[in-house]
């Protein structure tokens, strides 16, 4: 009996450009590290994480709280779609994502992390391999911009 030919994962097979409205969104692994507040070095341009979260992020699952009107309440969020090409080229403009976002390793040609939902099938994996800040995050609320620089937690890669 013949053997059934192994599928490559979606992730795998295909470029960002290639994937379908389900397969891109199931590539956010639900850290939230990109609803983080940012800083940039003026001198040399480097971005820097800091444990302030967007005002939609819920702060313990580290998902928005209105992702389908996120933009009407933060106009200036960031929304990645097929559209935007990330690959390695123009790794610069897109710095601000973490070295873990799914979306920046398909790009970039590598494979997905062990952690990730779509390879464990556990989506709270991301949380328990300590990758998402949940629970470590406070609002944008709640902390003065001039006081952002104390909670920086590392720099962008």
């Amino acid at each position: 009996m013949p053997m059934a030919a192994k599928v490559e994962p979606f992730w795998k097979r295909k470029t960002l450009a290639e994937l379908d409205h389900d397969e891109w969104e199931s590539l956010c692994d639900g850290c939230g590290l990109c609803c983080l507040q940012k800083l940039e070095d003026e001198d040399d341009g480097s971005v820097y994480y800091t444990r302030i979260a967007c005002k939609l992020l819920d702060l313990e699952t580290c998902r928005c709280r209105d992702y389908p009107n996120r933009r009407q309440f933060v106009p200036d969020c960031i929304q990645l779609t097929p559209g935007i090409q990330l690959t390695p080229g123009q790794a610069s403009e897109f710095r601000w994502l973490p070295p873990t976002c799914a979306y920046r390793l398909v790009a970039e040609g590598l494979d997905l992390p062990p952690w990730h939902p779509l390879v464990c099938g556990d989506p709270q994996a991301v949380h328990k391999a300590g990758i998402s800040q949940a629970g470590r995050m406070l609002s944008e609320n709640a902390v003065s911009e001039d006081d952002w620089e104390d909670y920086m937690i590392f720099r962008a890669g």
